[in-house]
């Protein structure tokens, strides 16, 4: 292959994640704006009030609380199985829940299985933050308040992990352990989004043979994991890690 040719090539395959990246982005903007407006809103009253500083450790609580149900979602919902069966509960999880993440793992790089939609997350959030209200302002709606900003958090990480290549060591790092969650040898470690610290506590850390090469920023190799030339790529295709 000429280098002209490899040129048009690689160039066609960036256009081609810029477009994935633009789509999944579009899916991202409406939670975005929807809970860091209702998540600011409320931090802002109560910073005003009298009990600011309880208000404040409430919703500092809720997004380290983030840290551990994105890690059970992750493994025990997204992960998990739900086979079809009687009963609506049974015909609810298998249709909705069952395929829910494993077209993430097939396609890691396709724009319309990276981040959730606010319309199926939604239902959730308005659920808890209502019953949240049964409790004070400063404590029980302002952790639920934490609760989504971190998930906003959440999502931007995950996508920024799949689309850029930022060079700070914890955007590396990340990177790194959720590439290796979607490689051959990852898909039952390394289920945390935006920390390993739920993996290491739940026995699911890469192990210990493979964390030394992976983040040994010596090695040349790993110092940029690039995504594969193809339309949209698939898990077969992802970089080895």
């Amino acid at each position: 292959m000429s280098a002209t040719t490899l040129m048009k090539t690689e160039t066609a395959a960036q256009l081609r994640l810029r477009r994935e990246a633009a789509k999944a982005r579009r899916r991202l903007y409406p939670g975005t704006a929807f809970y860091t407006s209702y998540s600011l809103c409320l931090l802002w009253l109560e910073l005003r009030s009298a009990e600011a500083l309880l208000a404040l450790s409430f919703f500092s609580g809720g997004m380290a609380a983030w840290t551990m149900l994105e890690y059970v979602v992750h493994r025990y919902v997204l992960h998990g199985r739900f086979p079809e069966g009687p009963g609506p509960v049974r015909r609810f999880t298998h249709k909705y829940f069952d395929p829910l993440h494993w077209e993430h793992h097939a396609r890691p790089w396709d724009g319309d299985h990276i981040n959730g939609r606010i319309r199926d997350t939604l239902p959730f959030a308005a659920l808890f933050a209502a019953l949240s209200f049964l409790a004070p302002l400063p404590t029980a709606p302002m952790f639920v308040a934490g609760l989504l900003q971190a998930y906003v958090l959440e999502e931007w990480v995950h996508h920024s992990v799949h689309f850029y290549h930022f060079r700070n060591q914890y955007f590396r790092y990340i990177r790194r352990h959720h590439l290796y969650h979607h490689s051959p040898k990852g898909s039952e470690v390394g289920y945390g989004l935006t920390s390993g610290v739920w993996d290491v506590i739940w026995g699911t850390r890469i192990p210990e043979a493979d964390r030394r090469a992976l983040y040994s920023y010596r090695k040349a190799a790993l110092r940029r994991l690039r995504p594969p030339i193809s339309s949209v790529a698939t898990s077969a295709e992802l970089p080895q890690v």
